[in-house]
């Protein structure tokens, strides 16, 4: 039994849907596509899927989560109008945030690294987000230890949603992600693979795809090394170990260079179409890695996002 999945909520409704004209109900069910170009050379009997997330209102696969903490808080009265939601935030969280966050009638504070990506900082803006910039070299962990300065600080004026804690974080790929992939597979999926950040994809949606099937198998990924650019990643030995984060939880951990990604980026939009992020580039690299070792099998990894948030990066026109 995994020791972060002890007690599911009681007062979350596992589908938790609102009325069908809003703009949450829109979230989830994202397309999964297969890749059929860049999976050339392995067996025949393999097939290679991705799940867009994208697709969801902010952009990316933060929307579930997001969504999630920012119900439960409500539902337990920790989020009330009178308070600011504060987190730290690479990019993508910070938007489903201010996202919902303004659809909802809250106020948001975000502290983000101050080498986020323009376009990611230009959105945040856009969407009314307060944003305080935390030192770049000290990347996601200087953000989450100065969100936690400014929590400390002022505890009455801010729910402090705290996505790398918050159990409703991998509670919603549970509720969402993992059926989600069970049907769009009819239940054939063999291996899951899915990066390290807050690891709530794959400490959820893992979850959920072990229960249907004991002989999944789980394949978490994360940088190479301290120093990447792995956007929205977290190299666990080096970084601040999120406490939903069980390593018990997968069978299977490998470490992708930067560069690497950067170049299946390139090869996804030239050769498949489709125009991703570096998170999502890395995990068509890590489903790739597992894919050829088999002989045959249905291997599913998530797309975070797309590259629009990161095209001003030098990497795509090298």
């Amino acid at each position: 039994m995994l020791k972060t999945f002890a007690a599911l909520p009681t007062t979350l409704d596992p589908l938790h849907i609102p009325a069908t004209s809003s703009l949450e109900s829109v979230v989830g069910s994202t397309p999964l596509v297969r890749l059929r170009h860049v999976t050339q050379g392995l067996s025949r009997s393999v097939e290679v899927y991705a799940k867009c997330e994208w697709t969801n209102p902010g952009g990316s696969v933060k929307d579930r989560p997001a969504l999630f903490i920012i119900r439960e808080a409500e539902l337990s009265g920790a989020l009330t109008p009178d308070k600011i939601l504060l987190d730290a935030t690479s990019g993508n969280m910070g938007i489903a945030y201010a996202t919902y966050g303004a659809a909802r009638g809250y106020r948001v504070k975000l502290v983000v690294p101050a080498n986020a990506s323009p376009e990611r900082i230009g959105i945040l803006r856009t969407l009314g987000a307060e944003i305080v910039l935390s030192d770049p070299t000290e990347g996601s962990d200087g953000a989450i230890l100065e969100a936690r300065r400014i929590a400390a600080v002022d505890p009455a004026r801010y729910y402090y949603a705290d996505q790398y804690n918050n159990p409703a974080n991998w509670q919603a790929h549970y509720f969402t992600t993992g059926p989600e992939i069970l049907e769009q597979t009819d239940g054939q999926v063999t291996h899951f693979v899915a990066g390290l950040g807050t690891s709530g994809t794959m400490m959820g949606a893992g979850r959920r795809l072990r229960e249907h099937n004991p002989s999944v198998r789980l394949v978490a990924f994360e940088p190479d090394s301290p120093f990447h650019g792995l956007e929205g990643l977290k190299h666990m030995p080096s970084a601040i170990v999120p406490g939903i984060y069980d390593p018990s939880a997968h069978d299977d951990l490998l470490r992708l260079g930067t560069e690497a990604a950067h170049h299946m980026a390139r090869r996804l939009a030239r050769e498949e179409g489709l125009f991703v992020g570096v998170s999502s580039a890395a995990a068509a690299l890590a489903a790739l890695s597992v894919a050829a070792d088999l002989a045959e099998g249905v291997v599913v990894t998530i797309f975070p996002d797309s590259g629009h948030k990161y095209l001003s990066e030098r990497f795509w026109r090298e």
